[in-house]
């Protein structure tokens, strides 16, 4: 392959939204075993959240997943390939981002759970703050003024 295609391919596979649009490949063999991968994150994203039984079971889904990653971007880095293997394997290691994509998706919660947790940090805060500048840090009821 000409060193401008190889760039090109690790451009690709480097860029930010190479992974927009993309979907899930249906089954990835890794290590010799074939896994069906859409059926795997489809199956964990739809819980809420991930039990503390599955935990492991996603956590060494990921690593795996990295692993081939770079297993199959060596060949392209290395200029071991043709272009046409190159594009290949470029093509699979964007399906593999688009999993470890959903998979990582699962560790954040979503934006109104965040929003509403950070909310009520703030009030707590607030709270604390007006305590401490009326006096009434020390959990005593004294006073007037009640929160």
């Amino acid at each position: 392959m000409k060193e401008f295609e190889r760039k090109q391919l690790l451009e690709r596979v480097n860029r930010e939204s190479s992974t927009v649009g993309v979907d899930i490949p249906e089954s990835i063999e890794i290590q010799g075993e074939a896994i069906d991968l859409r059926s795997f994150v489809f199956e964990i994203k739809r819980r809420d959240s991930v039990p503390p039984g599955e935990r492991d079971r996603v956590d060494r889904a990921k690593r795996n997943l990295r692993r081939e990653r770079l297993d199959r971007l060596e060949p392209i880095e290395e200029n071991e390939v043709s272009y046409e293997e190159g594009e290949e394997l470029a093509s699979s290691i964007i399906g593999i981002d688009r999993a470890l994509e959903a998979l990582e998706g699962l560790d954040a919660p979503d934006p109104e759970t965040e929003a509403k947790r950070k909310e009520a940090a703030d009030r707590k805060r607030w709270m604390s703050f007006l305590k401490k500048a009326l006096g009434r840090d020390d959990g005593g009821g004294g006073g007037r003024t009640r929160f």
